[in-house]
């Protein structure tokens, strides 16, 4: 049996045990260390973090402030800066990153496959032609050639408004 080192995943697994992991899409904007905690952007509802657990480099969530699970909850203003921030993201996300294709999804409960299945988020995965190879296939094991920190600087660094 093959391993992947990835001790970096023991914190989050130590908090799930323990019922103390809180909520991400909650606590990491009342932290006010974006860089810290990856938080790209900031909108007056919404706001588009990194995955810390990319499918692929770039790959961003965006999640309403307030704690609420479905898409109904939302109110007019919530939905329309999720989508703007989703917008805003592609486009910056093609310039910095040539991204030639996105998956765009939400997982609507723990069934669905959401990790954090109380607060509703979206995620945008950044897609090439060609980016799938042998590893994910032979190995089990997706390859990830950029830092999240580098990830972060040039989002940052270049996000798009319009």
């Amino acid at each position: 049996m093959e391993r992947l080192w990835a001790p970096w995943r023991n914190t989050y697994i130590l908090k799930a045990q323990s019922g103390e992991g809180g909520c991400i899409f909650c606590d990491l904007p009342r932290e006010n260390q974006d860089q810290k905690n990856f938080i790209v952007r900031r909108g007056k509802t919404a706001f588009v973090l990194l995955n810390i657990y990319p499918y692929n480099n770039g790959h961003l969530m965006v999640a309403p402030y307030r704690h609420i699970a479905t898409l109904p909850a939302l109110t007019e203003e919530e939905s329309l800066e999720i989508m703007k921030l989703l917008a805003q993201a592609e486009t910056t996300l093609r310039k910095i990153m040539k991204a030639e294709n996105f998956n765009i999804g939400i997982n609507l409960g723990r069934a669905a496959g959401a990790g954090y299945d109380e607060h509703l988020h979206f995620h945008l995965v950044p897609r090439w032609n060609g980016d799938t190879n042998f590893m994910p296939v032979v190995c089990n094991t997706k390859v990830l050639s950029q830092s999240l920190e580098e990830s972060y600087r040039l989002i940052t660094s270049s996000w798009q408004e319009k």
